[in-house]
C-alpha cells in the first residue's frame, strides 16, 4: 500500500483497485485487506487464459494500490485450485505455434513475477487440490496455511512437460531444498499436508472451517504492521537471492537506513517511550 499525499505531484498515479471489479475472480477488500478468490467451485477452480492475464494486471497494479496492505489468496468451496483448465487451456495449446506457446509461458510467468513484486505480503490459504499453476500461486505467496486435506502437486511431467515451470525449479528448491524439489518435479507425485508442513512448506495447518479465518487473522495483522517496511523485507528477501552475503549486509544496511527515516519509524519510537501500541500509517 502507498500512502502518496494529494500535493505530491505523482499523485495521480496511485489510486484505490477495489473499485475496479474482476470479471474471473472474486475480490472483496476489509480494512485493508484484500481477499482473492478464485471463483469456479464445480471444476476445482482452475484458471483459463483470461483469468491468468486478469489476476497478472491486478497483482501488477498493487503496486501503485493505495487502499491494500495485505492480501489473502484462497479458492472456493473445498479446493485451491487444480490448475490451468485441462479443455480451456491444455486443449488449445496443442493447436498453438511456438511463438503462440512463448506468449503463453511469458504470461504465465508473469502472473508469479507480478505476486513477487507487489508490495503487500499474500497469504494463501489453501485447502484441497492445489495442483500445477495453482501450486505455483501457492508458491509465489509469502505465507502459505494449509489443512489435513490439502495436496500439493507440481503435476507438469504428468502432461509430458518439463518440472521447469512458472518459476518452480528456482523456487521450489528454496522452500523445500533441491533433494526434495527434485523429488515433486520430477515425479509429479502430490504433496500431502502432513510433508508439506514438516518441509516449510506450510506455515500452519488448520481444520478446514479455520482456514480462512486463520489467514484473514494473519493478513489482518501484516496490515496493520508498517506496510512501507514490510513492502521493503519482501523486497530484500526477493533480491538477496543473488548477492553474495556481503551485498546482502549492504542492501540491507541501505533499506534499514531508508526505513528510519519514515514517520512509522518515529510513531513506533513515540508510541515505545508513553507505553502504548503504535498505530502505523504506511509512510
Amino acid at each position: 500500500m502507498h500512502n502518496i499525499p494529494d500535493h505530491n505531484p505523482m499523485r495521480g498515479q496511485y489510486g484505490p483497485v477495489a473499485a475496479h471489479a474482476p470479471a474471473h475472480f472474486a475480490l472483496s477488500v476489509h480494512e485493508g485487506v484484500a481477499t482473492v478468490t478464485l471463483n469456479r467451485p464445480e471444476r476445482k477452480n482452475p484458471l483459463t487464459f483470461d483469468s491468468y492475464a486478469e489476476l497478472r494486471d491486478w497483482f501488477l497494479g498493487l503496486q501503485k494500490a493505495t487502499d491494500i496492505r495485505a492480501v489473502v489468496l484462497t479458492g472456493a468451496g473445498d479446493n485451491f485450485c487444480s490448475g490451468g483448465d485441462v479443455h480451456e487451456i491444455i486443449g488449445p495449446l496443442t493447436k498453438m505455434s511456438m511463438p503462440e506457446l512463448l506468449a503463453f509461458t511469458r504470461m504465465t510467468g508473469a502472473l508469479v513475477s507480478a505476486m513477487r513484486a507487489c508490495p503487500q505480503p499474500i497469504v494463501a490459504a489453501i485447502d484441497g487440490v492445489c495442483a500445477g499453476a495453482g501450486a505455483m500461486m501457492a508458491l509465489a505467496s509469502d505465507m502459505r496455511l494449509g489443512t489435513p486435506a490439502t495436496n500439493t502437486a507440481f503435476l507438469f511431467t504428468r502432461v509430458g512437460l518439463a518440472g521447469a515451470d512458472m518459476g518452480a525449479c528456482a523456487l521450489l528448491p528454496r522452500m523445500i531444498g533441491q533433494g526434495r524439489a527434485s523429488e515433486l518435479l520430477f515425479t509429479g507425485r502430490a504433496m500431502n499436508a502432513t510433508e508439506g508442513h514438516a518441509w516449510g512448506f506450510f506455515n500452519a495447518l488448520h481444520d478446514s472451517a479455520a482456514l480462512l479465518p486463520a489467514a484473514h487473522k494473519l493478513a489482518a495483522q501484516l496490515a496493520q504492521g508498517p506496510t512501507f517496511a514490510h513492502g521493503m523485507t519482501k523486497t530484500m528477501l526477493h533480491q538477496e537471492w543473488a548477492m553474495t552475503l556481503d551485498q546482502a549486509i549492504e542492501a540491507e544496511a541501505q533499506a534499514q537506513a531508508i526505513c528510519m527515516q519514515t514517520q512509522d519509524f518515529k510513531r513506533a519510537y513515540e508510541a515505545f517511550a508513553a507505553k502504548q501500541r503504535p498505530q502505523f500509517e504506511g509512510d
